[in-house]
């Protein structure tokens, strides 16, 4: 098992197969951004896996696909199915805006991906545009009629709720949401990179004890692994997690990780502590020795993150971490 200085169990890998995104949503990327990663630096598949299988040895047990945006990744449906081959890997799930899954949710589905989680922070056609600077709200919602065929469960909705952009619809989205059978998960803004310094930042806390108010919400629980608190219905029909940075934050009980697509091991999404895997791999490092870079890495692993303290601290934007 993969135990870090303060005590937490490193069970999750978040997995970035790319930075690049067809979208240009304000709290993460510019208008205008080219200063992506060179396709030589990108792990390839055989790489991706021999630093997976390390994870898995060492007791990782869940791996999400992210981005950007993963599915602009070529040929993904068969880098899930050489994971989920893995022994130890249980869980695998996918992040995604959803603008290529209607292409791809069925070979998705069949390399053993369950669960996903997509992004979409307005029901309305041009606020989606303002947010994300492009006109794909017909996408979106194609994408998660697909996802449903496929048979994806649970199917997260995962909502950036900000002030005075999209706070207004957040009734909208519950309703949405049962009405379609997903899971809501509405989520803080973080200070990464000016993108994020500059959205608007919504307290979830009100949001949260209004909700419970409403509609009655007790303390409930989903698949995966990752930060969101759950509130569900009494009857179990209507869940909803809060992501809270900021107003509440998780690092106390944090059990990941996180591999960009150049093989930069993040240890901490609000942290610059890092290790480089990249030169290993193309140095023809043993398992064992890779194996021991992972675990010098997570004793480096810092305890929390400092978005408050110090919001200015991180300048790269959040695809080039990761999701």
């Amino acid at each position: 098992m993969l135990i870090d200085r303060f005590g937490r169990t490193i069970e999750y890998l978040r997995l970035s197969v790319t930075d690049r995104c067809d979208l240009r949503c304000t709290y993460c990327l510019p208008e205008g951004f080219k200063d992506f990663e060179e396709p030589e630096h990108w792990l390839t598949f055989d790489e991706i896996e021999r630093v997976v299988g390390a994870f898995t040895r060492l007791g990782v047990s869940r791996v999400r696909l992210t981005g950007g945006e993963p599915l602009l990744r070529g040929h993904l449906p068969e880098l899930a199915a050489r994971l989920k081959r893995l022994s130890g890997l249980h869980d695998l799930s996918l992040s995604t805006n959803a603008t290529q899954l209607d292409k791809h949710a069925p070979a998705l589905v069949q390399a053993g991906i369950s669960r996903i989680n997509v992004s979409l922070d307005s029901l309305q056609a041009e606020r989606i545009e303002q947010i994300t600077g492009r006109a794909v709200l017909p996408k979106i919602l194609a994408g998660l009629a697909a996802a449903k065929r496929a048979g994806f469960s649970p199917i997260k909705i995962n909502m950036v709720a900000m002030q005075g952009v999209n706070d207004d619809e957040i009734d909208a989205m519950v309703a949405f949401c049962i009405e379609h059978g997903f899971v809501l998960r509405l989520i803080e803004t973080m200070p990464i990179g000016d993108t994020g310094r500059n959205a608007q930042h919504l307290d979830l806390q009100p949001v949260k004890e209004k909700l419970r108010a409403q509609f009655g919400l007790i303390e409930g629980v989903m698949p995966g692994g990752g930060p969101a608190r759950y509130l569900q219905t009494p009857d179990g029909k209507f869940s909803v997690g809060f992501i809270t940075p900021i107003s509440q934050h998780f690092c106390e009980t944090c059990n990941r990780v996180r591999l960009s697509v150049d093989g930069t091991l993040y240890l901490c999404l609000g942290q610059e502590e890092k290790v480089e895997l990249r030169p290993l791999l193309r140095n023809g490092v043993s398992d064992q020795a890779l194996e021991d870079a992972i675990l010098q890495a997570i004793a480096i692993k810092p305890e929390r993150h400092e978005f408050r303290e110090q919001p200015a601290k991180l300048i790269r934007f959040m695809s080039a971490t990761g999701g």
